[in-house]
C-alpha cells in the first residue's frame, strides 16, 4: 500500500487535490468539448494566473482581448469550465478544512476556538459546574431555521455530486492499494463528468413542493445523523469521570437544539405559500421523521441479538417484549428482539395516524399507535437500563444511544 498523495508540507495536500480535480477537468473538457476548446480554456487560465502572480497590465490587456474574441458557444464553456474549477477548488479547501481539524486532534492540541471541547473547557477554567451547565441547558432553546432562500441556483443534483468528490477525496487521504487508487480516482472523473454533463442552473422556478423536498433532503444526508453525535459528544465532555467501558452512560442532556422550518409556512416571504402547502410541509417532515425511526429501530433489533441462554434482563424489559404481541420462536430466547418487535409495530402504528401511510418496511404485528413522545422514549430507555445493568452498555453505545436522540429533539405531536 502506498499514501495516495503527499503529507510532508502542510500546504501541499490541497494544492493536490485542487490538481488533481484540475486535471480530471481538463480531460472532461477534451473529450466532451474538443482539443480546440480545451486550448482556449487553458490559454485563458494561463494569462490569468500569469496575470495574478506578475501583475502586468499587459497580462491584463491580453486577457481582456482573448475573452472578447471568443464566438459562438466558446463563451458558454469557457464561463462553466471556470466555474467548476471554483466549484472544485472549494470541495478542495472544504477537506482540507477538514483534515488539519483531524490533524490538531490527533496531535492533541488545544481545542479549536469555538468548538464544544473549549467551550466546556472554557467554562470549567471559570469555575462554572457540570451541574450549572446542566440546568443552563435544561433551559436553552436553540432552533436554527430553514428558509428557501431565493437567490440559491444550484441544483440538487450538483450539491449531491459535490457530496460524492468530498467523500471520494477523504477516502484517498487513507492508505491505499494501487488498485484502490486507481478506482477512486476513475470515480472522481466520473463525477467530475456528471458534473460537467449536467445542466448547471434550473430552466425553471421551484415550487413551494420542491423547496419542502430540498429541505428535507438536508435531514437525511446531515441533521438525524449529526445532531445525535452533537448530544453524544457534547454528553462525553460534561461526564468528567473515568471513562468505564461497562457503566451506564451519564444521564442524557435534555433536548435543547430543534430544528425549525419556514419553508411551506411562511406567508411573508412567497405568495405561493397557504394553509395547503403548510399542511404538506407538516405531512412530509413528519414522514421523513417517522422513516428515519422505523429504519432506526429496524436496524437496532438487527443488532440486538442477545440471549437469554447466556444473559439475563430486567424483568421490565421481559415485560415489555412479552407484551409486544410477537410470538416468533425463532425470538423466544432474545427478548431485546421481541421488545423492538412492539417497538416498532407501535411506531409504524404512530405514523399511519398522524400520516395516513403505511410506512413499515414490512408487516408487524397489531398494535395500538403510542399516545405521546415520551411513550417512545420510555421504551427505549427501558432497552438502555437492561443492557447497562446486565454487563451491555458498550452494545447499547453501537446504536441505541443515537437512536434514542431525535425522539427527544423532534417530537410528534397529536392533533387535539
Amino acid at each position: 500500500m502506498k499514501a495516495s498523495r503527499p503529507q510532508s508540507d502542510s500546504a501541499e495536500p490541497l494544492r493536490h487535490d485542487i490538481r488533481l480535480l484540475g486535471r480530471f477537468l481538463g480531460a472532461v473538457i477534451a473529450e466532451c468539448e474538443g482539443k480546440r476548446v480545451f486550448d482556449t480554456i487553458e490559454t485563458l487560465r494561463r494569462t490569468a494566473v500569469k496575470f495574478r502572480r506578475e501583475g502586468n497590465e499587459a497580462d491584463s490587456k491580453l486577457l481582456e482581448q482573448r475573452v472578447k474574441r471568443l464566438q459562438g458557444n466558446d463563451p458558454n464553456s469557457v464561463a462553466r469550465a471556470f466555474s467548476y474549477f471554483l466549484h472544485l477548488a472549494n470541495i478542495a479547501e472544504d477537506r482540507d478544512q477538514n483534515r488539519r481539524q483531524r490533524a490538531r486532534a490527533m496531535a492533541g492540541d488545544t481545542a479549536p476556538r469555538g468548538s464544544l471541547r473549549d467551550a466546556v473547557q472554557t467554562l470549567g477554567k471559570q469555575g462554572v459546574s457540570v451541574a450549572r451547565i446542566r440546568r443552563l441547558l435544561a433551559d436553552a432553546s436553540v432552533v436554527p431555521v430553514l428558509t428557501a432562500h431565493p437567490t440559491e441556483v444550484q441544483r440538487k443534483s450538483t450539491l449531491d455530486v459535490h457530496r460524492e468528490i468530498a467523500l471520494a477525496l477523504t477516502q484517498r487521504d487513507g492508505p491505499l492499494t494501487p488498485e484502490e487508487l486507481a478506482e477512486l480516482d476513475a470515480a472522481l472523473l466520473g463525477r467530475v463528468a456528471t458534473l460537467w454533463q449536467t445542466r448547471m442552473l434550473r430552466y425553471t422556478r421551484l415550487t413551494v413542493a420542491d423547496e419542502i423536498e430540498n429541505a428535507l433532503s438536508y435531514y437525511r444526508s446531515t441533521f438525524l445523523q449529526v445532531i445525535p453525535r452533537l448530544y453524544a459528544d457534547l454528553s462525553k465532555l460534561l461526564n468528567r469521570e473515568p471513562a468505564k467501558p461497562f457503566a451506564a452512560p451519564p444521564a442524557p442532556l435534555e433536548p435543547f437544539l430543534r430544528m425549525g422550518s419556514w419553508i411551506g409556512g411562511d406567508r411573508d416571504g412567497n405568495p405561493n405559500v397557504d394553509a395547503g402547502t403548510l399542511e404538506r410541509a407538516l405531512l412530509r417532515q413528519a414522514t421523513v421523521l417517522f422513516e428515519h425511526y422505523l429504519q432506526e429501530v429496524h436496524a437496532l433489533g438487527a443488532e440486538l441479538s442477545i440471549t437469554t441462554l447466556l444473559i439475563s434482563a430486567d424483568p421490565e424489559l421481559l415485560a415489555l417484549a412479552d407484551s409486544s404481541g410477537d410470538d416468533s420462536p425463532h425470538r423466544s430466547d432474545e427478548p431485546y428482539r421481541r421488545a423492538l418487535v412492539g417497538v416498532y409495530a407501535r411506531l409504524a402504528a404512530t405514523a399511519q395516524a398522524l400520516t395516513g401511510q403505511d410506512l413499515a418496511r414490512r408487516s408487524t404485528v397489531a398494535a395500538p399507535p403510542y399516545q405521546a413522545p415520551q411513550e417512545l422514549s420510555a421504551d427505549l430507555a427501558v432497552i438502555a437500563a437492561s443492557l447497562a445493568a446486565h454487563h451491555a452498555a458498550p452494545i447499547a453505545r453501537l446504536r441505541l444511544s443515537a437512536c434514542s436522540k431525535p425522539s427527544r429533539c423532534s417530537a410528534f405531536t397529536w392533533p387535539p
